[in-house]
């Protein structure tokens, strides 16, 4: 299992005082010396926490370790993604409004112009993610414009995880589980992420087609009180947890 910080929030508190500190990339660096598999980062365009700086010095760092750009379908970022050449680019829907990303990227009823910029970023030798719904038209979608991976929006899973509806759970892990056999059966690389958290994770390790989690928002909270290295290490811990629970499921 791959597991992807996202140091997104930590510019937002950087931001949010118009200083240089905290700062991003130092806190990749924190987080690969913590066991991370690597970094991603949202340039949203707006740039409300991650700016064009940050990506770069994000490229230099991550010479050996795999950097994913999360990033909306535009040409404005598509010409900057190949430019700093990221290891992976992930596109996701993006609205100016919205706290988070909500949801995943409309790819079933695509225009053109999404395969076009598909291309121009594999032509660039980027690997290509895309950030959808765990739905099975989405999946066979993504398959047909020939991208590598699929990252399946746990969403839903994390809110039925926090409600007192058990039934709403095991609904969405069947729900996941399904798309992503159908994913990885297609031949893609299968990621999740959106919502997850130390408590939420382990049971998503049921999943032996998922290969990759992307997760930001939990570490960097957890950060607050156990410091970012003690945060990525008690999610790698979780993680370990599902895989065991998963074998010792297996092994009955």
């Amino acid at each position: 299992m791959r597991l992807h910080i996202n140091v997104d929030h930590v510019a937002t508190l950087r931001n949010a005082r118009g200083t240089s500190y905290p700062d991003p990339i130092e806190a990749a660096r924190m987080c690969l010396d913590a066991g991370a598999s690597g970094i991603t980062a949202h340039l949203r365009e707006d740039r409300r926490h991650i700016r064009d700086d940050d990506i770069n010095k994000l490229r230099i760092l991550m010479q050996n370790t795999t950097f994913n750009l999360e990033m909306a379908a535009t040409d404005e970022m598509v010409d900057i993604a190949c430019h700093v050449r990221p290891d992976v680019v992930t596109l996701v829907p993006e609205r100016r409004q919205e706290r988070t990303t909500e949801g995943g990227l409309e790819v079933a009823k695509a225009s053109s112009v999404l395969l076009a910029h598909i291309e121009t970023l594999r032509a660039h030798k980027i690997k290509v993610s895309l950030f959808i719904a765990a739905d099975a038209a989405q999946v066979e979608a993504s398959r047909a414009l020939g991208v590598e991976q699929i990252e399946l929006h746990t969403g839903d899973y994390a809110h039925a995880f926090g409600s007192a509806a058990a039934n709403g759970v095991e609904k969405e892990l069947a729900r996941i589980a399904s798309v992503a056999k159908l994913g990885r059966a297609l031949g893609l690389d299968i990621a999740a992420g959106h919502g997850l958290t130390t408590q939420n994770v382990p049971a998503l390790l049921a999943i032996p087609e998922i290969v990759e989690l992307n997760i930001g928002h939990a570490v960097i909270s957890d950060a607050v009180f156990v410091g970012i290295e003690g945060a990525v290490r008690a999610m790698l811990a979780a993680i370990a947890k599902g895989g065991a629970d998963r074998q010792s499921a297996n092994r009955r």
